[in-house]
C-alpha cells in the first residue's frame, strides 16, 4: 500500500487521471490524501469532485479556500465570482449532495503513525500540532452544524481579524483559524497576514519585509511532524525545510499535478492538459 498526497486539482480532472495512471493508483490498496481546493478556475469541477467522493475510503481530503467558496455559492451564503468555474457543479442535480459531502471535510489532517500533518495553507508558527488539531476541529464543529455553518459561510469572507488572540469572540475566532489553514502566504512575527502578497519570495532566508512565508519562522509543529500544504503556485513547491512539503504546482494555471508519495518522499506529476 502507497499514500499520495496531491496538490491542488483545481477542477483539472484529465490532469489529475494523467496523474493517477502514472502513479500507477490502486483504489484496493493505495489512498490518495487530497491538500484542498479541489475544483474551481479549472475546466471540470463537477466530474472532479464526484471522482473523488466516489473513491470513498481510498481518498481523504482537507478544504480549501476554493472548497468553501463553493459552499458559499452552494448554500446561497455568498455570490459566485466573475471568475469561478463551478457553474455546473451549482446546477447539477447532485449538487446539494456534494456540497453535504464537503462540508464533513476537516481543514486538517494528521497520521502519526506516517508522521505527516496535511492542511491547505500550512500552520502558523503560534501553534504546535496539539493546538493546530484543536483549533481546525472547532471549525469543523461548526461546518458540519446544521445550524451554525450558514452563518459562518457569509461571514468567512472578512478579512478582520487578521492575526490570532486566543480571546477573539466565536466567529471571530474561527474566521482567522480558516484564514490560517487555507489562506495564508506571508505572516508577521506576532501571527498578522498578509492577505495580498501571492508571489514566491525572492529569497527564503533574506526578509523582503517584516512578512515572511509562514514556513521560515521556528515553530513547534514543524519539530513535531512532516506539513504538507498547497496553496501557493508560484512557489512551485520550493520551501526552505526538508520537513515542508509544497504541492500546489500550478497545474490550474498551465503548469503541473505533483504527487507525494508519503513512505519515500518521491515527486511524481504530470504536466497540465
Amino acid at each position: 500500500m502507497s499514500t499520495y498526497a496531491i496538490g491542488d486539482v483545481q477542477g483539472c480532472y484529465t490532469t489529475l487521471i494523467d496523474l493517477l495512471a502514472l502513479i500507477k493508483f490502486n483504489p484496493a490498496q493505495d489512498q490518495l490524501w487530497f491538500a484542498g481546493d479541489l475544483i474551481n478556475r479549472g475546466p471540470d469541477s463537477l466530474t472532479t469532485l464526484r471522482f473523488i467522493k466516489n473513491l470513498g475510503t481510498a481518498a481523504r481530503l482537507v478544504l480549501g479556500n476554493h472548497d468553501l467558496h463553493f459552499l458559499a455559492a452552494c448554500y446561497q451564503a455568498a455570490p459566485t465570482r466573475p471568475k469561478d468555474t463551478f457553474q455546473s457543479l451549482l446546477a447539477a442535480t447532485d449538487s446539494i449532495e456534494l456540497a453535504d459531502w464537503l462540508r464533513q471535510q476537516p481543514l486538517l489532517i494528521y497520521d502519526a503513525e506516517k508522521n505527516y500533518c496535511m492542511t491547505h495553507a500550512g500552520i502558523p508558527h503560534l501553534w504546535n500540532l496539539e493546538q493546530a488539531q484543536t483549533y481546525a476541529q472547532e471549525v469543523e464543529a461548526v461546518l458540519r452544524n446544521p445550524k451554525l455553518y450558514p452563518d459562518f459561510l457569509t461571514q468567512m469572507y472578512d478579512k478582520q481579524p487578521d492575526c490570532w488572540d486566543e480571546n477573539l469572540p466565536p466567529m471571530a475566532r474561527y474566521r482567522i483559524i480558516t484564514h490560517y489553514f487555507t489562506r495564508m502566504r506571508y505572516i508577521r512575527p506576532n501571527g498578522q497576514l498578509d492577505f495580498k502578497n501571492k508571489d514566491a519570495p525572492i529569497s527564503l532566508t533574506i526578509p523582503q519585509s517584516d512578512y515572511l512565508p509562514w514556513f521560515s519562522y521556528p515553530s513547534l509543529a514543524q519539530q513535531q511532524t512532516r506539513i504538507i500544504f498547497g496553496h501557493w503556485a508560484t512557489l512551485m513547491g520550493h520551501t526552505q525545510s526538508n520537513r515542508i512539503f509544497g504541492l500546489d504546482t500550478g497545474c490550474v494555471w498551465g503548469e503541473r499535478l505533483t504527487a507525494l508519495r508519503l513512505e519515500d518522499e518521491k515527486i511524481f506529476s504530470c504536466s497540465a492538459q
